[in-house]
């Protein structure tokens, strides 16, 4: 048994600057934009990918968005 046998292939995970992907079983099952919007005066967050893509610069001064992987 070698050191990396217990890894399935069953799943995999892209984190891109631009876009996530989750693909199960060669099905691309997430396809979101890398993207969150968070409330600034508390720190929540208020959406993720696509909803937080609609918000991008759209929204209140107290809301702003950020691509975690690339800001």
């Amino acid at each position: 048994m070698g050191l990396f046998d217990f890894f399935s292939s069953d799943i995999a995970i892209d984190l891109g600057t631009a876009n996530t992907l989750i693909i199960h079983k060669d099905k691309i099952v997430v396809d979101e934009p890398s993207i969150i919007a968070i409330d600034k005066t508390n720190n929540r967050v208020l959406a993720v990918g696509r909803e937080a893509m609609n918000m991008h610069e759209k929204t209140h001064e107290n809301i702003k968005t950020i691509r975690p992987l690339k800001d």
